[in-house]
Protein backbone atom coordinates (compact mmCIF):
# COMPACT_ATOMS: atom_id res chain seq x y z
CA UNK A 1 0.00 0.00 0.00
CA UNK A 2 1.19 3.43 -1.06
CA UNK A 3 1.81 6.04 1.73
CA UNK A 4 1.48 9.26 0.89
CA UNK A 5 4.01 11.70 2.86
CA UNK A 6 4.13 15.75 2.68
CA UNK A 7 7.66 17.00 4.64
CA UNK A 8 7.68 20.96 5.29
CA UNK A 9 11.21 22.68 5.26
CA UNK A 10 13.51 24.36 3.19
CA UNK A 11 17.47 23.74 2.81
CA UNK A 12 20.19 21.52 4.25
CA UNK A 13 16.99 19.77 6.95
CA UNK A 14 14.44 19.21 4.35
CA UNK A 15 16.85 17.94 2.11
CA UNK A 16 17.95 14.81 4.54
CA UNK A 17 14.23 14.66 5.88
CA UNK A 18 14.02 13.75 1.80
CA UNK A 19 17.31 11.44 1.50
CA UNK A 20 16.03 9.54 4.67
CA UNK A 21 12.39 9.51 3.47
CA UNK A 22 13.92 7.69 0.14
CA UNK A 23 15.77 5.08 2.81
CA UNK A 24 12.67 3.64 3.61
CA UNK A 25 12.18 1.63 0.64
CA UNK A 26 11.85 -1.09 -0.21
CA UNK A 27 10.53 -1.77 3.50
CA UNK A 28 7.63 1.11 2.95
CA UNK A 29 6.05 2.56 -0.35
CA UNK A 30 5.82 6.14 -0.08
CA UNK A 31 4.69 8.77 -2.25
CA UNK A 32 7.12 12.26 -1.05
CA UNK A 33 5.55 15.52 -1.56
CA UNK A 34 8.34 18.13 -0.19
CA UNK A 35 6.07 21.71 0.99
CA UNK A 36 9.46 24.08 0.57
CA UNK A 37 9.53 27.57 2.13
CA UNK A 38 10.09 30.63 -0.49
CA UNK A 39 11.24 33.31 1.71
CA UNK A 40 15.31 32.67 0.89
CA UNK A 41 17.29 36.25 0.19
CA UNK A 42 20.59 34.96 1.04
CA UNK A 43 23.01 34.23 -1.69
CA UNK A 44 22.11 33.27 -5.30
CA UNK A 45 18.79 33.01 -4.55
CA UNK A 46 18.67 36.41 -3.12
CA UNK A 47 20.48 37.96 -6.43
CA UNK A 48 18.24 36.20 -8.42
CA UNK A 49 15.23 37.17 -6.73
CA UNK A 50 16.38 40.43 -6.52
CA UNK A 51 17.32 40.92 -9.85
CA UNK A 52 14.71 38.66 -11.57
CA UNK A 53 11.77 38.50 -9.53
CA UNK A 54 9.93 35.21 -9.05
CA UNK A 55 10.83 32.12 -6.06
CA UNK A 56 13.79 32.19 -4.56
CA UNK A 57 15.15 29.01 -6.28
CA UNK A 58 17.86 27.24 -3.67
CA UNK A 59 15.72 25.61 -1.00
CA UNK A 60 13.83 24.17 -4.13
CA UNK A 61 16.63 23.15 -5.81
CA UNK A 62 17.99 21.10 -3.06
CA UNK A 63 14.84 19.46 -2.60
CA UNK A 64 14.55 18.19 -6.54
CA UNK A 65 18.36 16.86 -6.22
CA UNK A 66 17.37 14.79 -2.60
CA UNK A 67 15.15 13.25 -4.67
CA UNK A 68 16.65 13.01 -7.89
CA UNK A 69 16.53 8.98 -9.29
CA UNK A 70 19.70 6.72 -9.06
CA UNK A 71 20.27 6.06 -13.05
CA UNK A 72 23.88 7.78 -13.72
CA UNK A 73 22.69 10.34 -15.82
CA UNK A 74 20.00 11.68 -13.20
CA UNK A 75 22.85 11.63 -11.13
CA UNK A 76 24.64 13.27 -13.45
CA UNK A 77 22.14 15.77 -13.56
CA UNK A 78 21.96 16.36 -9.94
CA UNK A 79 26.08 16.90 -9.79
CA UNK A 80 25.21 19.61 -12.37
CA UNK A 81 22.24 21.19 -10.50
CA UNK A 82 24.69 21.64 -7.55
CA UNK A 83 27.62 22.80 -9.32
CA UNK A 84 28.36 26.58 -8.50
CA UNK A 85 30.05 28.71 -10.75
CA UNK A 86 33.70 30.14 -8.92
CA UNK A 87 34.78 33.27 -8.60
CA UNK A 88 37.40 33.99 -12.04
CA UNK A 89 40.75 34.08 -11.33
CA UNK A 90 42.30 37.68 -11.96
CA UNK A 91 39.22 38.91 -9.42
CA UNK A 92 37.04 40.94 -12.26
CA UNK A 93 33.53 41.01 -12.77
CA UNK A 94 31.59 38.01 -13.07
CA UNK A 95 27.69 37.73 -13.17
CA UNK A 96 27.58 33.90 -12.97
CA UNK A 97 29.83 33.72 -10.02
CA UNK A 98 28.47 32.16 -6.90
CA UNK A 99 25.18 30.91 -8.86
CA UNK A 100 24.05 27.20 -8.43
CA UNK A 101 23.54 25.97 -12.21
CA UNK A 102 20.24 24.53 -11.26
CA UNK A 103 19.41 27.55 -9.49
CA UNK A 104 19.51 29.59 -12.82
CA UNK A 105 17.91 26.34 -14.72
CA UNK A 106 14.78 27.05 -12.09
CA UNK A 107 14.68 30.87 -12.85
CA UNK A 108 14.38 30.09 -17.05
CA UNK A 109 11.66 27.41 -16.49
CA UNK A 110 9.70 29.89 -14.09
CA UNK A 111 10.42 32.50 -16.76
CA UNK A 112 9.50 30.48 -19.79
CA UNK A 113 6.82 28.54 -18.32
CA UNK A 114 5.19 31.40 -16.00
CA UNK A 115 4.14 28.64 -13.21
CA UNK A 116 6.74 27.72 -10.77
CA UNK A 117 4.30 24.24 -10.13
CA UNK A 118 5.13 23.46 -14.09
CA UNK A 119 8.78 24.42 -13.89
CA UNK A 120 9.29 22.24 -10.88
CA UNK A 121 7.69 19.60 -12.17
CA UNK A 122 9.90 20.07 -15.31
CA UNK A 123 12.75 20.05 -13.50
CA UNK A 124 11.48 17.01 -11.52
CA UNK A 125 11.29 15.37 -14.83
CA UNK A 126 15.05 16.05 -15.71
CA UNK A 127 16.42 14.95 -12.49
CA UNK A 128 13.83 11.98 -12.63
CA UNK A 129 12.67 12.75 -9.17
CA UNK A 130 11.29 9.94 -6.98
CA UNK A 131 8.42 12.26 -5.69
CA UNK A 132 7.07 16.15 -6.05
CA UNK A 133 8.40 19.22 -4.82
CA UNK A 134 6.07 22.38 -4.43
CA UNK A 135 6.61 25.95 -2.64
CA UNK A 136 4.28 26.88 -0.24
CA UNK A 137 3.36 30.30 -1.62
CA UNK A 138 4.20 31.03 -5.17
CA UNK A 139 4.70 34.55 -4.57
CA UNK A 140 8.09 35.01 -2.32
CA UNK A 141 7.62 35.98 1.04
CA UNK A 142 9.69 38.24 3.71
CA UNK A 143 10.31 37.24 7.13
CA UNK A 144 10.58 39.16 9.74
CA UNK A 145 11.47 38.16 13.68
CA UNK A 146 11.19 40.34 16.86
CA UNK A 147 14.38 39.77 18.34
CA UNK A 148 15.92 40.42 21.94
CA UNK A 149 19.57 40.88 22.47
CA UNK A 150 20.51 41.42 18.37
CA UNK A 151 22.71 43.77 19.44
CA UNK A 152 25.54 42.16 22.40
CA UNK A 153 25.75 45.92 23.67
CA UNK A 154 22.24 45.65 24.61
CA UNK A 155 21.20 42.65 25.50
CA UNK A 156 17.23 43.56 26.64
CA UNK A 157 16.56 45.58 23.61
CA UNK A 158 14.00 44.22 21.41
CA UNK A 159 14.69 44.92 17.42
CA UNK A 160 13.35 43.97 14.07
CA UNK A 161 15.03 41.99 11.56
CA UNK A 162 14.22 41.78 8.56
CA UNK A 163 15.14 38.69 5.92
CA UNK A 164 15.32 35.23 6.02
CA UNK A 165 19.56 35.15 6.54
CA UNK A 166 19.67 38.08 8.94
CA UNK A 167 17.39 36.30 11.23
CA UNK A 168 18.96 33.05 10.78
CA UNK A 169 22.49 34.18 11.93
CA UNK A 170 20.85 36.91 14.55
CA UNK A 171 22.41 36.04 17.65
CA UNK A 172 20.08 37.54 20.00
CA UNK A 173 16.79 35.47 20.89
CA UNK A 174 13.92 35.37 18.50
CA UNK A 175 10.51 36.52 20.38
CA UNK A 176 7.95 36.55 17.53
CA UNK A 177 7.98 35.92 13.74
CA UNK A 178 5.67 37.22 10.77
CA UNK A 179 5.86 36.92 6.96
CA UNK A 180 5.85 39.43 4.56
CA UNK A 181 2.65 40.05 3.29
CA UNK A 182 1.43 38.73 6.19
CA UNK A 183 -1.25 35.84 4.29
CA UNK A 184 0.58 34.83 1.51
CA UNK A 185 -1.99 32.57 -1.25
CA UNK A 186 -0.46 28.76 -0.38
CA UNK A 187 0.19 27.00 -3.31
CA UNK A 188 -3.27 24.97 -4.70
CA UNK A 189 -1.27 21.84 -5.53
CA UNK A 190 0.41 21.77 -1.51
CA UNK A 191 -3.40 22.40 -0.14
CA UNK A 192 -4.13 19.46 -2.17
CA UNK A 193 -1.36 17.19 -1.05
CA UNK A 194 -1.78 17.94 2.54
CA UNK A 195 -5.87 16.81 2.16
CA UNK A 196 -4.94 13.99 0.95
CA UNK A 197 -1.87 12.83 2.76
CA UNK A 198 -1.48 9.88 5.52
CA UNK A 199 1.83 11.64 7.28
CA UNK A 200 2.63 15.19 7.60
CA UNK A 201 6.25 15.43 9.00
CA UNK A 202 7.68 18.82 10.18
CA UNK A 203 11.87 19.07 10.97
CA UNK A 204 14.36 19.04 10.98
CA UNK A 205 15.75 21.97 9.68
CA UNK A 206 15.96 26.00 10.77
CA UNK A 207 12.54 26.24 13.23
CA UNK A 208 12.62 30.08 12.55
CA UNK A 209 13.03 30.59 9.00
CA UNK A 210 12.34 26.69 7.21
CA UNK A 211 9.35 24.92 9.66
CA UNK A 212 7.95 27.91 11.48
CA UNK A 213 7.10 30.07 8.46
CA UNK A 214 4.85 27.15 6.94
CA UNK A 215 2.42 27.61 10.07
CA UNK A 216 2.03 31.34 9.09
CA UNK A 217 0.40 30.98 5.51
CA UNK A 218 -3.13 31.01 6.83
CA UNK A 219 -4.71 28.50 3.68
CA UNK A 220 -1.69 26.15 4.77
CA UNK A 221 -2.19 26.23 8.62
CA UNK A 222 -5.78 25.25 7.92
CA UNK A 223 -5.23 22.66 5.41
CA UNK A 224 -3.00 21.02 8.27
CA UNK A 225 -5.61 21.37 10.93
CA UNK A 226 -8.24 19.65 8.69
CA UNK A 227 -6.10 16.97 7.14
CA UNK A 228 -6.48 13.84 8.76
CA UNK A 229 -2.75 12.95 8.07
CA UNK A 230 -0.70 11.62 10.84
CA UNK A 231 1.92 14.32 12.51
CA UNK A 232 5.59 13.72 12.90
CA UNK A 233 7.89 16.29 14.22
CA UNK A 234 11.68 15.36 13.84
CA UNK A 235 13.87 17.45 16.07
CA UNK A 236 17.34 19.29 15.32
CA UNK A 237 20.59 17.55 16.66
CA UNK A 238 21.92 21.23 18.28
CA UNK A 239 20.73 24.71 18.36
CA UNK A 240 21.69 26.89 15.84
CA UNK A 241 22.23 31.04 15.89
CA UNK A 242 18.78 31.46 15.18
CA UNK A 243 17.50 29.24 17.96
CA UNK A 244 20.08 29.97 20.77
CA UNK A 245 19.10 29.62 24.07
CA UNK A 246 16.05 27.30 22.76
CA UNK A 247 15.77 24.44 24.64
CA UNK A 248 14.24 20.67 22.72
CA UNK A 249 11.02 20.85 25.00
CA UNK A 250 11.20 24.88 23.34
CA UNK A 251 11.17 23.91 20.07
CA UNK A 252 7.83 22.31 20.51
CA UNK A 253 6.49 24.73 21.99
CA UNK A 254 6.91 26.79 19.13
CA UNK A 255 5.16 24.90 17.03
CA UNK A 256 2.04 25.38 19.75
CA UNK A 257 2.82 28.83 19.82
CA UNK A 258 2.25 29.58 16.34
CA UNK A 259 -0.54 26.79 15.50
CA UNK A 260 -2.35 26.18 18.94
CA UNK A 261 -4.65 23.62 17.69
CA UNK A 262 -1.73 21.57 15.99
CA UNK A 263 -1.66 18.20 17.42
CA UNK A 264 1.18 15.98 16.99
CA UNK A 265 1.12 12.23 17.16
CA UNK A 266 5.09 11.55 17.61
CA UNK A 267 8.12 13.45 18.10
CA UNK A 268 11.57 11.76 16.61
CA UNK A 269 14.67 12.69 18.69
CA UNK A 270 18.23 11.25 18.92
CA UNK A 271 18.86 10.34 22.58
CA UNK A 272 22.38 12.08 22.76
CA UNK A 273 20.92 15.11 21.42
CA UNK A 274 17.98 15.37 23.91
CA UNK A 275 19.92 14.64 27.05
CA UNK A 276 17.01 14.77 29.92
CA UNK A 277 13.98 13.01 27.90
CA UNK A 278 11.60 14.21 30.62
CA UNK A 279 11.33 17.63 29.49
CA UNK A 280 10.79 16.76 26.16
CA UNK A 281 8.75 14.11 26.52
CA UNK A 282 6.48 16.28 28.69
CA UNK A 283 6.42 18.23 25.55
CA UNK A 284 6.05 16.27 23.19
CA UNK A 285 2.86 14.71 25.32
CA UNK A 286 1.41 18.94 25.86
CA UNK A 287 1.07 18.09 21.45
CA UNK A 288 -0.65 15.12 22.02
CA UNK A 289 2.34 12.87 21.12
CA UNK A 290 4.73 9.76 21.78
CA UNK A 291 8.61 11.12 22.04
CA UNK A 292 10.17 8.25 19.99
CA UNK A 293 14.29 8.33 20.53
CA UNK A 294 16.51 6.63 18.27
CA UNK A 295 20.22 6.91 16.81
CA UNK A 296 19.71 9.23 14.14
CA UNK A 297 23.01 11.54 13.97
CA UNK A 298 26.18 10.70 11.93
CA UNK A 299 29.00 8.58 13.91
CA UNK A 300 31.65 11.18 13.30
CA UNK A 301 30.39 13.57 16.65
CA UNK A 302 28.93 16.37 14.18
CA UNK A 303 25.55 17.09 15.05
CA UNK A 304 24.36 15.89 11.19
CA UNK A 305 21.60 13.63 10.80
CA UNK A 306 22.43 10.57 8.72
CA UNK A 307 19.76 9.62 5.76
CA UNK A 308 20.32 5.77 6.20
CA UNK A 309 19.85 5.90 10.19
CA UNK A 310 17.36 8.36 10.24
CA UNK A 311 15.24 6.33 7.24
CA UNK A 312 15.63 3.31 9.43
CA UNK A 313 13.88 5.12 12.40
CA UNK A 314 11.55 6.05 10.35
CA UNK A 315 10.12 3.02 8.77
CA UNK A 316 8.53 1.83 11.79
CA UNK A 317 7.07 4.92 13.36
CA UNK A 318 5.48 5.58 9.40
CA UNK A 319 4.96 2.28 8.65
CA UNK A 320 2.55 1.43 12.16
CA UNK A 321 -0.94 0.58 12.05
CA UNK A 322 -3.12 3.42 13.05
Amino acid sequence: MTIRVVAFGGGHGLSVSLRALRRCAPELDLDITAVVTVGDDGGSSGRLRAERGGLPPGDLRQALVALAGDHPATRRSAGLFQHRFAEVADGGRDGLAGHAVGNLVLCGLMESLGDPVAALEHAGAMLGAVGRVLPMSCQPVDIEARVRGADPGRPDEVCTVRGQHQVAVTTGRVESLRLTPQAPAACAEAVAAIGAAEWLIFGPGSWYTSVLPHLLVPQLAAAILASPARRLVTLNLAAEKETLGLSVADHLAALRWYLPELAVDFVLADAKAVGDPEPVDRAAESLGARLVLAPVAVDDGTPRHDPAALGAALVPVLGADR
